[in-house]
C-alpha cells in the first residue's frame, strides 16, 4: 500500500488560495484585468465619467489599456488579420505599412488581398481615435475636442506585421524594446500573443482578449502632457508558434506638410509644474527617432529641458 505524503501541500488548497488572491485584484493579474476598458457610447454621465477616470489612471500609471465594445465589428478584425497573413515571410518579422489619413491612398495602391479591408478598417480606426482623444482630453481636465484640435488624430499610419514561427525564439526578439513615436497607438493582435509592456521594471505579458484592441500612449502624447500620460516601452517576443499577426495604427499629425511646433500644453503648466520638454516639430522628432533606432533608449531624453 502507498502512503500519504503529508509534507506536500494540498493542490486544491493552493488553487483556492490563488483564486482568492486573484479576486482581490492585487498583483499583476489584477492590474492587467483593471485595464480592460469598455468604451461603448453610453449617454449615462456616471458611466461616462467612470470610463474617463479609468483611462486617466491607465494613461498615468501604465501607458496602455485594452478596449472592448469599441464599435468595430469582429468580422472586420478577423478579415484584416487574414489579409495580413497572406504574404510569405522573408525575415522574423515582415511589415507592410501605409498611410490611411489624412489622404486616403487609391484602392489600386494596396495589395489586392487586403485592399478593401484596410480601407474599411481605416474608417473605423479614425472614428475610434477621435473618441479616444475626446476621452483623454477629458481625463486631462480639458475640453473634449482639445487634443483633436491640436491635430493629434489628423494622420493615421497602419503597420501590418507578420511574425513567422521561430525555431530558436530564445536567441532573438520579434521586436526589440521601444516606445512609439506618435501620440497614440491602437493595436490589433491575434491569439498567439507575445506582446510585453515594461511596468515598474518588470516585463508584463499582455494576454490577447478576443475582440479587444490595445491602446498605448506614444512619446508625443507624453511630451505635450508634460509627463502626465506615460509613453509605455514594449517589445514582442519571438515564438515557436506562428505566424503571429498584428496591425498597429499610429495616430499623429501629418508631419510631411506641417511645420507646427509641439510642446507641453500651457493649460497643464503651473509654477509647480514647469515645462519639462522643449518644443519640436513632428518631422524633427520622427527624424531623430529614426536616426537613433530601436536601441532601447527613449528619444524623449533628447528633448528634455
Amino acid at each position: 500500500m502507498g502512503t500519504t505524503d503529508t509534507s506536500r501541500p494540498n493542490l486544491d488548497s493552493i488553487l483556492n488560495e490563488r483564486k482568492k488572491f486573484d479576486e482581490t485584484k492585487a498583483g499583476v493579474k489584477g492590474l492587467v484585468d483593471a485595464d480592460l476598458v469598455d468604451i461603448i457610447d453610453d449617454k449615462d454621465p456616471s458611466i461616462h465619467q467612470g470610463t474617463v477616470d479609468r483611462i486617466k489612471e491607465a494613461c498615468e500609471t501604465w501607458g496602455f489599456f485594452q478596449v472592448v465594445n469599441h464599435g468595430i465589428p469582429l468580422s472586420v478584425l478577423e478579415e484584416l488579420k487574414d489579409g495580413v497573413k497572406s504574404s510569405p515571410a522573408l525575415n522574423w518579422r515582415d511589415t507592410f505599412s501605409c498611410y490611411l489619413a489624412p489622404e486616403t491612398p487609391k484602392p489600386q495602391d494596396f495589395p489586392l488581398i487586403c485592399r478593401n479591408i484596410l480601407l474599411e478598417y481605416g474608417k473605423h480606426m479614425m472614428n475610434l481615435g477621435t473618441l479616444l482623444f475626446e476621452l483623454m482630453s477629458q481625463a486631462l481636465g480639458l475640453n473634449p475636442n482639445h487634443l483633436k484640435d491640436m491635430d493629434c488624430a489628423e494622420g493615421l499610419i497602419a503597420l501590418c506585421h507578420y511574425y513567422p514561427p521561430c525555431p530558436q525564439p530564445e536567441l532573438t526578439l520579434g521586436t526589440t524594446k521601444h516606445s512609439d513615436n506618435d501620440f497614440l497607438t491602437v493595436l490589433l493582435q491575434d491569439h498567439i500573443g507575445g506582446l510585453q509592456v515594461l511596468h515598474q521594471d518588470k516585463w508584463i505579458d499582455i494576454t490577447p482578449v478576443p475582440g479587444a484592441l490595445i491602446v498605448n500612449v506614444g512619446d508625443l502624447l507624453q511630451l505635450i502632457t508634460n509627463d502626465r500620460f506615460k509613453s509605455v516601452e514594449h517589445r514582442v517576443l519571438a515564438n515557436h508558434v506562428g505566424p503571429r499577426i498584428s496591425v498597429a495604427c499610429f495616430f499623429c499629425s501629418d508631419y510631411r506638410s506641417s511645420s507646427k511646433l509641439y510642446g507641453p500644453m500651457k493649460e497643464l503648466l503651473s509654477e509647480d509644474n514647469p515645462p519639462k520638454y522643449r518644443e519640436t516639430t513632428i518631422a524633427d522628432y520622427i527624424a531623430y527617432f529614426a536616426a537613433k533606432g530601436l536601441d532601447g533608449t527613449s528619444a524623449l531624453t533628447h528633448y528634455k529641458i
